[in-house]
Order: structure tokens, then sequence, then C-alpha cells
């Protein structure tokens, strides 16, 4: 990947952190968090609240909706924009909502905090350049049949316009199985990591569509070293207007949360536990440490 002139590994090998809303990028970990779709200012602002509760730093939410049919629910438009821009007022939480046009990019980009790049535009070369020419962040998705170099690339071009706030995001491929709605490639975390300054984001949401996948993959995430998750959450599931199918009830969303968390906690004292064994090079001490810690599934099958 000699090619990748911006978005290849630094020199001193120093990895990008993007500040949004108090948020470090790339340095804290990020759950991004909310409805599939705008519906209503209730719905979302229901959603927002719940959310931030539990912990969620920052809302999505689709207000222009690219749909596989041309009949499905496309989303509200300045209208859901408005909305969204009122749940950020009451809850605080910056805003991630996906811009579908090159036309839109300046008019979204003045209530999303966060532009996102959706996996069917990762390689709509005008929309990557006028979002790089933006400023804003740019959250850009893999495509459904993209390679990781054809992904990076995509990001060459919104970093060329002079915008280095590109975060990447895993959402799935599309393979030759039909039981999970895409393929999370959870290999890309450490790829990117490998061939890549930028942070990485997964989405289990979109990268399985079953709900009882988007826990057991969010963690595998954590542990696989990702920056930070992107889950869709819905006050009412069963009446979403779009991908019902694979939106957490807060409920779940809060289980999830804390079940994060425990995992993050558990990670950090076993390479606290490590470092410390290999300051005092005594392999036997190391694994005693680590031999006592508590196992951060011990709850999983409650």
């Amino acid at each position: 990947m000699n090619n990748l002139k911006l978005s290849g590994r630094k020199p001193d090998e120093a990895r990008s952190v993007i500040e949004v809303g108090g948020v470090r990028i790339g340095e804290d970990f990020l759950v991004i968090a909310g409805p599939c779709s705008v519906e209503t200012e209730e719905q979302t602002l229901r959603t927002a609240e719940a959310v931030r509760d539990a912990g969620a730093k920052m809302l999505r939410g689709g207000a222009f909706k690219p749909r596989t049919s041309p009949y499905a629910f496309q989303g509200l438009g300045l209208k859901g924009l408005k909305i969204l821009d009122k749940a950020k007022k009451e809850t605080g939480l910056p805003i991630v909502t996906e811009v579908v046009d090159t036309r839109d990019v300046s008019w979204v980009g003045e209530y999303a905090d966060i532009l996102q790049i959706g996996a069917r535009n990762m390689q709509n070369f005008s929309l990557l350049r006028e979002a790089g020419k933006s400023g804003k962040p740019i959250l850009l998705k893999r495509g459904m049949y993209s390679t990781l170099e054809e992904w990076l690339n995509c990001a060459e071009y919104i970093l060329a316009e002079g915008n280095d706030k590109v975060i990447l995001c895993e959402r799935g491929i599309r393979t030759f199985e039909t039981y999970t709605r895409n393929t999370l490639d959870l290999s890309m975390v450490p790829a990117v990591h490998a061939e890549s300054h930028l942070p990485i984001l997964v989405d289990p949401s979109h990268g399985t569509g079953i709900l009882f996948m988007i826990e057991p993959m969010s963690l595998a995430a954590v542990a696989a070293g990702a920056d930070g998750l992107e889950i869709e959450v819905h006050v009412d599931p069963k009446t979403a207007m779009s991908d019902k199918e694979q939106q957490l009830t807060p409920e779940a969303f809060r289980t999830l949360m804390r079940r994060v968390a425990d995992l993050r906690e558990f990670m950090a004292e076993r390479a606290m536990a490590e470092a410390d064994a290999a300051a005092r090079g005594d392999p036997a001490a190391r694994e005693g440490v680590l031999g006592s810690r508590r196992d951060p599934f011990a709850d999983a099958m409650d």
C-alpha cells in the first residue's frame, strides 16, 4: 500500500486523534448510538436521552436514508436535521448523520458535528471531495464489496482536500453467507491499525443485522482493539420505519454498555499487569497476577 500518501502509517507511528464535542476519538473509547432513522421528535428525543444516560457520547440518526427500494422510507430531510439539532441542545450529545448528495454537504454540516458517508457512497468520489472541503469530521464507512486498500484510498480523497479529520467504520461486507445481513470483518480493526494512523469504529448493527449478535460482536470488536462502536437503538424497535430487526431497546443497550465497560476494565488491568511483569522480568509472577483477574464475561449468561 505504498500509494497511500496521507492515510498510511506515519513515520513516527503516531495515531490520529480527532476531537469532537470533548471526545478525543482515537484516544477515548467512543460509542455512537441512536435510531437508524429520525422518525418523530418524540422518538428521537426519548432515544437520545436513553443512550446518553447509558453512556453513549454521540447521537446517530438518519435524516437522509439511501435505501435499496425507491419506495422505502427515505428520511425526513431538513425536518429530521432540525429534530436532531433539538436533541443535541437537550442532551448535549454531538450529532452524527449521513450526507448522500454533494449539494447537501454544506447545509447538512450546519446541523451535524460529524458527517457520515455510508457504505453505498464510499466510492462516490465527488461526494468524498466535497465532504473533505467542508472541514467537518467525516465518518467513512467501508463499502460492502471493498478491500482495505480501496477503503483507505477513499479516505485519501477526503484527506487530499486538507481535511485530516477522518474516522473509519467497519460495517460488514457482502459474502456468500446469508444467515447474517452482512459479514462483520473484525480483522479490519488490527489491519487498519497496522496500515493507517486513522481511528476505526465498528458497526455491529449493520454488520450482523441480528439482535442477539450485536452484543457479542460489540465485545469482540472491543477485544480486537476498535476505537469505538456505532450502534442502532430505538425506544420502540417494533414500530421503527427502517431496520427494526437490528435496533436495540434502551434496556438492551444499557446492558451492552455495562458489559463493554467490564471488558475494557479487564483489558486495562491485564495490560497493566503484563507491563509490571515485563518490567520485573518475571514470567511466573506475570502469570500469577493475570490469573487472579476476574472474568469480564462472568455475568454473560444472566
